[in-house]
């Protein structure tokens, strides 16, 4: 095994490959996409780079399947799961980067005239999208996938209460 250095990228592929069990790298797109992109978004073409990266370290295994597209089905290695349990048990924090582009706009001197009905309209949209998953696949999320989704209905909610809150006060301002 090489010392690759592994990225939230790579545990996000050892991750969903686990859950599946096996997987294409086509598998690991289409179920990050399905599952968890609106929080943690990754490149398609990192996906395979990942793959590539996670077999030539060690941490993935290859079968071609027979049948059909001689597709690369891949499963972890015991250094593959040893690598992903430690990363999940390891408690460290690691500030997050919200990277809104609304608030970085605001922060220029964007209007908020302009930048409210778009950010609320963005946030809200966001916001039935996690509730309609919630809605449909509930009750089959593990307790860490419920708490994810928790956190990102949340963090919509306070979106939209922040923008609302830029309205009001771009509002008293005017009245001033």
């Amino acid at each position: 095994m090489s010392d690759a250095r592994l990225t939230t990228s790579s545990f996000l592929v050892l991750g969903i490959i686990d859950k599946l069990g096996e997987a294409s790298a086509y598998d690991v797109k289409v179920e990050a996409a399905r599952t968890v992109a609106p929080f943690w978004s990754v490149p398609h073409a990192q996906v395979y780079a990942q793959c590539d990266r996670l077999l030539a370290a060690g941490l993935l295994a290859q079968v071609r399947q027979e049948s059909g597209r001689n597709r690369r089905v891949l499963t972890l290695t015991e250094s593959g799961r040893g690598a992903l349990r430690g990363w999940l048990d390891d408690p460290e924090f690691v500030p997050v980067e919200a990277r809104e582009r609304g608030i970085l706009k605001l922060w220029f001197g964007g209007s908020p005239d302009v930048l409210v009905p778009e950010q609320l309209d963005a946030h809200a949209r966001t916001l039935r999208t996690y509730e309609e998953l919630a809605a449909s696949v509930g009750d089959l999320l593990t307790p860490g996938q419920r708490e994810a989704l928790e956190f990102g209905l949340r963090y919509e909610r306070m979106m939209a209460d922040f923008w609302e809150w830029v309205g009001r006060r771009e509002e008293r301002t005017r009245d001033r």
